[in-house]
């Protein structure tokens, strides 16, 4: 199991506009811990949550913040409507396309997903698979 991913930020403030446009949306609470930001999925009481926490920090090594080719975190959504507001919230809030949500030929016919980047280039996904709503073939 995943404890947690991290990415990099050289501009925290920057960071933190895009991923709270729409991780507390999906159920993930902001904590700030040494200027760095840790956003922490829900869990019920006395139980493990059940996603990795999402942490955004300086480097560690005091260098530059560079995005990783071929790296990428992928949040899911609740519904296929939930991605296109998720991905538009966060183009607002700095992000960079990196594809409109939609069907993608290369996935199961539900895969539902819209792709972004983050200020300092790291690439993110919001997508939806859930059976139960409208496929690409429906």
């Amino acid at each position: 199991m995943i404890a947690y991913v991290t990415v990099g930020a050289d501009d925290v403030v920057s960071a933190e506009r895009f991923y709270s446009a729409f991780l507390p949306t999906l159920g993930y609470a902001l904590e700030e811990y040494h200027g760095d930001l840790s956003y922490t999925p829900p869990a019920q009481p006395s139980q493990k949550p059940t996603s990795p926490d999402f942490y955004v920090k300086s480097p560690f090594d005091g260098g530059p913040t560079s995005a990783g080719n071929g790296c990428m975190v992928a949040f899911e959504a609740s519904s296929q409507v939930q991605v296109p507001e998720l991905h538009a919230a966060a183009l607002a809030a700095g992000g960079a396309d990196e594809g409109q949500p939609s069907f993608r030929t290369s996935y199961g016919s539900h895969f539902y997903v819209g792709y972004l980047r983050d200020p300092h280039g790291n690439k993110v996904a919001l997508f939806c698979d859930n059976p139960d709503e409208p496929g690409r073939d429906d």
